[in-house]
C-alpha cells in the first residue's frame, strides 16, 4: 500500500453542458509539473459530483464532450512516472444521474426532494438504499478493475435523512419511528456505513491493498472501513483556522496515516481565479508536518486542461521549501505529555437529530479553545476521544463541556491511580445526567447552575501569578459548586449586585461586583482541578486572558517541568516536538491569520522571531549536538539542570531545531 508523503488534490467537476471537457489535455505537462514539486500521490476525479465519468464507463455517464479516455491516459502518464493515483469518485452527489434517476434521490423529512437554492451543489442527494447503491459500487469496481488505481476518495458520504419508499419499508422493518428525529437520523447513520462497507469491500475484492477514504463518514467508524485518514480544510474556505489544529492533534491518535488538505483557493472550491498566498498555503502545511500530518494541496483542474501556471508555481515554491525536511519527517512520532479530551470525534455525523447537535457545537468550541490555550502556552498535547488509548499523558483537560459515562469514569479512574492529573472546567466531570460529579477525586458537589449573571471570580494568594489585583468577569454562565473537606478552594466567586436582566422597568446592563460569595470557582483535590465556569467557552468567545491564565497557572502545579520551555515567547508562536530514534526535533512557527475587511481571515507573510530560546527536556536524552534542519547549521546549546536551552537567531515563518543524541 503506498503511503503518501506529499500529495496533490484536484477536483474536476464539470458541467454536463460544457463543450470543451479534455480538449488540451497535455498528460506529459500535468505529469512534469507534479513530478518537479516532488509530488508522490494525486487524487483526480474518475466521476464528479455531477454524475458524469471521464472515462468511458459502460455503467455510468461519460462526460458527452469527452474524447478518448481522460482518466485512463492520466492514470497511465502518473503510473509511468511512478506517481501513485486514487480514483474520486462523489458517492453522496450525483447530479446527472439523479435527474435521470429521480428513483435514486433522497426524500427529505419534508417531502421535497430538491433543495433551495437549486445552484448549491448540495440541492440533489441520492438515496443509499435504492438502486443507485449498487450501481456506484459497480463504477467503482469498474475503475479499480480497468486502471489498477492506488486508491479512492469517496467523497460527500453523509447525506439528509430520506424518507422514500427503501427506507420507509426498511425503518418499518427495523421498529424506527421516523417522527423521531433521533431515531430517523441514527438509522441515516447505519445506511451511510453500511453504503460504505459495502463500497470497500467491493473494491477490497479487486486489490485489497488500495488506500480508501471516506470524506464524511466520522473518523473512528472508518476503523475497518479505510486505510487512511485526511482533514478537508481550507481555512479561508469556511473551515477557519481554528479547525487544523484542533483535528490534527486528534486524527493522529487513531492508528492511521493522516494527510492535512488544505487548498490554493482564496474563497473555496470552484474558486477557478482565486489563489492564496504562499505564506498562508504554507503554514497550513508546516503545521501538518509539525504535527505528525502529510500535505496535500488542493485545486480545481480546468475542464479543457489549461494549466494554470500561477498555481503551478505555488504548489512547486511551498513543496519545495518544505521537502528537504523529509530525512527529519520520515517516521518522527509527536511527542506529547497531556491532552484534551473530546466529547466527540469528527466530523460528529453520529451526532445528528434531535438537541445533540447543539450540545455537539458547544463542546466543539471548547475543545478549540482548550486547543488555542494549550498551543498559546506551548504545551505538548494531544485530543483524544476513547477510541484512544490514554496511558501515556500525564494531565488530562477536560474542556467545559465533557460529561462522564461509565467508560470514561474507568479510564479517568485509572489515570488517576497511575499518578495522571485531571483539569476539568464547567459541566465537565458530571455524569451524563447532569446531575452529580461522577469521580470523588473531584472534591466537590455540584449544587447546579449558577445563578448569577455575570458572575466574577477573586483569586486567592496562592493563585495570582499573572491575574489582575481586581474581580474578574466570568463572561459564560457555569455552576454552582461546593468543596468537600480536604479540597483547596484556590478562587471564588463574587456576585454582582443583580443580575444582567429585565425588571419590568430597567434593564440592568451595569451590573458591578458586590460580595465575594466564598463559593469555590477554583479547587484543587489531590491531582484533580476544578473549574466552575466554562473557561474554555469564554476565552474562545471573548478572549479574556484570565481564562488562559487559570489554565497557566494549574497547569503550573501539576506540569512544574513541562517538555518545553520557551521564555518570552509571543502568543502567536507554535511550538511542537518530534522525534526520530537518536534525535528530537522542536519545529517553531511564526504565523499569525489576520482579519480583514468583512472578516475574512488570511496570512499574506510569514512573521519574524528574533533570538527565540527554546528549553528542550532532557528526559533521559543528552543531546550532543543541536542544529538546524535543513540546513544543519549548528547552534550553541547549553544544559541548565533538567533542560538543554538554545536559542535561534531568526525564525522567519517556520525553523526546525534538532536535538541530536
Amino acid at each position: 500500500m503506498h503511503i503518501p508523503k506529499w500529495a496533490l488534490f484536484f477536483d474536476f467537476h464539470t458541467m454536463p453542458a460544457n463543450p470543451d471537457v479534455g480538449k488540451a489535455f497535455d498528460m506529459d505537462a500535468i505529469t512534469d509539473w507534479i513530478a518537479e514539486c516532488g509530488v508522490d500521490f494525486i487524487v483526480f476525479p474518475a466521476r464528479c459530483n455531477l454524475g458524469t465519468a471521464y472515462y468511458p464507463t459502460k455503467l455510468g455517464i461519460p462526460h458527452d464532450a469527452m474524447e478518448g479516455d481522460l482518466y485512463g491516459d492520466l492514470v497511465a502518464a502518473c503510473h509511468a512516472r511512478d506517481i501513485a493515483i486514487s480514483a474520486y469518485i462523489n458517492v453522496g452527489l450525483s447530479h446527472e444521474e439523479c435527474y435521470r434517476h429521480r428513483d435514486w434521490a433522497v426524500l427529505p423529512a419534508d417531502g421535497r426532494s430538491y433543495r433551495e437554492p437549486f445552484g448549491n451543489s448540495f440541492f440533489r442527494q441520492m438515496c443509499y438504499n435504492t438502486g443507485y447503491a449498487d450501481h456506484v459500487t459497480e463504477m467503482a469496481r469498474e475503475v479499480a478493475d480497468w486502471y489498477g488505481v492506488d486508491g479512492f476518495f469517496f467523497d460527500c458520504f453523509h447525506t439528509q435523512p430520506c424518507i422514500g419508499i427503501e427506507c420507509m419499508e426498511k425503518m418499518k422493518a427495523e421498529g424506527v419511528d421516523f417522527t423521531d428525529p433521533i431515531q430517523l437520523n441514527d438509522f441515516n447513520y447505519r445506511k451511510m456505513l453500511t453504503m460504505a462497507r459495502k463500497l470497500s469491500d467491493g473494491v477490497r475484492a479487486i486489490d485489497p491493498e488500495l488506500l480508501l477514504y471516506f470524506n464524511g463518514v466520522d473518523y473512528e467508524a472508518q476503523a475497518e472501513l479505510g486505510t487512511y485518514l485526511e482533514l478537508e480544510c481550507l481555512p479561508q474556505g469556511g473551515w477557519g483556522y481554528e479547525l487544523l489544529p484542533m483535528i490534527s492533534r486528534y486524527m493522529r491518535t487513531l492508528g492511521k496515516p493522516v494527510l492535512n488538505m488544505t487548498g490554493r483557493f482564496q474563497k473555496s472550491w470552484g474558486d477557478f481565479g482565486g489563489v492564496r498566498t504562499k505564506a498562508s498555503v504554507e503554514y497550513d502545511c508546516i503545521y501538518g508536518i509539525a504535527n505528525g500530518v502529510a500535505p496535500t494541496i488542493g485545486d480545481h483542474f480546468h475542464p479543457r486542461g489549461d494549466l494554470n501556471r500561477a498555481v503551478m508555481a505555488m504548489d512547486k515554491a511551498v513543496y519545495a521549501g518544505l521537502q528537504p525536511l523529509q530525512p527529519w519527517i520520515e517516521g518522527a512520532e509527536p511527542v506529547v505529555e497531556m491532552a484534551n479530551v473530546m466529547k466527540c470525534g469528527y466530523p460528529g455525523y453520529q451526532w445528528a437529530g434531535g438537541a445533540r447537535p447543539q450540545k455537539k457545537n458547544l463542546a466543539v468550541q471548547a475543545t478549540k479553545s482548550a486547543t488555542r490555550v494549550l498551543a498559546e502556552l506551548n504545551m505538548q498535547f494531544d485530543n483524544v476521544t476513547l477510541a484512544a488509548p490514554w496511558d501515556k499523558y500525564k494531565i488530562l483537560v477536560l474542556p467545559d463541556e465533557v460529561d462522564v459515562s461509565a467508560d470514561m469514569a474507568k479510564r479517568l479512574q485509572a489515570h488517576l491511580d497511575h499518578g495522571g492529573a485531571i483539569i476539568s472546567t464547567g459541566y465537565s466531570g458530571l455524569d451524563e445526567t447532569r446531575s452529580q460529579f461522577v469521580l470523588d477525586a473531584w472534591g466537590v458537589d455540584y449544587q447546579g447552575d449558577d445563578p448569577f449573571d455575570p458572575a466574577y471570580v477573586a483569586f486567592g494568594p496562592e493563585f495570582t501569578d499573572g491575574m489582575p489585583d481586581m474581580p474578574v468577569t466570568l463572561y459564560e454562565k457555569g455552576t454552582d459548586i461546593a468543596a468537600k473537606p480536604g479540597t483547596d478552594v484556590l478562587a471564588t466567586i463574587v456576585a454582582p449586585y443583580y443580575n444582567n436582566e429585565w425588571d419590568g422597568r430597567h434593564g440592568s446592563r451595569y451590573t458591578p461586583p458586590d460580595t465575594d460569595t466564598g463559593r469555590p470557582a477554583v479547587t484543587v483535590c489531590g491531582r484533580v482541578a476544578h473549574v466552575s465556569h466554562p473557561v474554555f467557552r469564554t476565552y474562545f468567545n471573548s478572549g479574556a486572558l484570565p481564562m488562559r491564565q487559570i489554565i497557566a497557572n494549574l497547569l503550573d502545579r501539576f506540569l512544574p517541568e513541562p517538555l518545553t520551555r520557551t521564555p518570552g515567547a509571543p502568543a502567536f508562536s507554535r511550538v511542537t516536538v518530534t522525534s526520530q530514534p537518536g534525535r528530537r526535533m522542536v519545529y517553531v512557527l511564526a504565523y499569525l491569520p489576520e482579519s480583514r475587511g468583512a472578516g475574512i481571515n488570511m496570512i499574506e507573510e510569514p512573521l519574524e522571531l528574533n533570538d527565540f530560546t527554546i528549553g528542550l527536556r532532557l528526559d533521559e536524552r543528552l543531546p550532543k549536538k543541536v542544529y538546524l534542519a535543513p540546513g544543519c547549521e549548528e547552534l550553541a546549546f547549553t544544559i541548565d539542570g533538567n533542560y538543554a536551552t538554545v536559542t535561534i537567531p531568526k525564525v522567519k515563518g517556520w525553523s526546525v531545531v534538532v536535538f541530536d543524541e
